[in-house]
């Protein structure tokens, strides 16, 4: 059988979470249309009869200004060490910016052999696509070039077959059950911050943290999820709380419904709002909120 690991990397915001949960088929990452949702790499495993992708999913290429900002980028510039494959998303519902064909050379400088996806086509003009093939096609070590919408499907089927094809024959890396490396108890944190992501503007979700105190099944089968949303400042709790407690009681009934359908149970969850001033810049709180630089996959 065929196997191999498959780094998938971008801009902020290009699709990549949105993809790997389309070719995976289940969900393994967060989505949302903020930059710096992925902020950790997760595994997403396809495994099939004849071959097993293991996807990585990165914290998209941005300017960072805060100490878990660089973190992030020094993870998405090592995901395409030892892959076998690299696949690089681009936005181009806007065109292909000059910046995207910049870091796409910079990823095949590397040697990885590397598939561009023009993703969200859905939502660009037709007209555009052969100016996008054009321009990507220019940077000659590219292996592949594929435009696709993850969320009409277009190009899914074809690309799987496409990612197979440049695989090495080798025995399965994870066994068939598995569907990512991440547990049950880090998705229901980034569940959470998911709504969060959704729900507030601005600044206030990239300075967010979610800390899962409890997460126990019961023996009636429903589970106990006790956490704590972390942000930076007093004035960003207020807001996250809301007047009268309502936007708090707001994101965690959204929450609560998403982690009930993720682990196909009832789930009976307590939520606290803390401030801890500026932890983005503190290397202590990073390594204890699970963002410091010796976190592994």
């Amino acid at each position: 059988m065929k196997s191999g690991i498959v780094a998938v990397v971008g801009r902020a915001n290009a699709g990549k979470s949105t993809l790997i949960n389309v070719l995976v088929g289940e969900k393994v990452a967060i989505v949302s249309p903020k930059p710096q949702t992925t902020r950790e790499k997760i595994l997403g495993v396809l495994t099939e009869k004849d071959y097993q992708i293991v996807f990585v999913d990165t914290p998209g290429f941005y300017k960072s200004n805060t100490a878990l900002g660089r973190k992030m980028q020094r993870d998405a510039k090592k995901s395409v060490e030892d892959v076998d494959l690299a696949l690089f998303v681009l936005d181009c519902h806007d065109g292909v910016k000059e910046e995207d064909i910049n870091l796409l050379k910079n990823v095949v400088k590397s040697g990885v052999k590397t598939i561009a996806l023009l993703s969200k086509i859905d939502i660009m003009p037709k007209d555009n696509i052969p100016e996008a093939l054009v321009k990507v096609s220019e940077v000659s070590e590219v292996s592949d070039i594929m435009p696709i919408s993850s969320r009409k499907g277009r190009n899914i089927k074809e690309l799987k077959e496409l990612i197979v094809s440049y695989l090495p024959m080798q025995d399965k890396i994870f066994k068939e059950d598995i569907v990512s490396n991440k547990s049950e108890k880090f998705m229901i944190s980034e569940i959470m911050r998911e709504k969060i992501l959704l729900e507030f503007d601005k600044e206030i979700p990239h300075g967010i943290a979610i800390i899962v105190n409890e997460f126990e099944k019961q023996k009636n089968g429903v589970y106990n999820i006790n956490l704590d949303i972390i942000c930076e400042k007093q004035n960003h709790k207020a807001i996250l709380i809301g007047k009268q407690g309502a936007a708090i009681k707001k994101i965690s009934s959204y929450a609560r419904e998403s982690m009930e359908k993720f682990l196909d149970a009832k789930v009976f969850l307590t939520t606290y709002v803390k401030v801890k001033e500026n932890w983005r810049d503190k290397q202590n709180l990073l390594e204890e909120f699970g963002y410091g630089d010796n976190t592994s996959l």
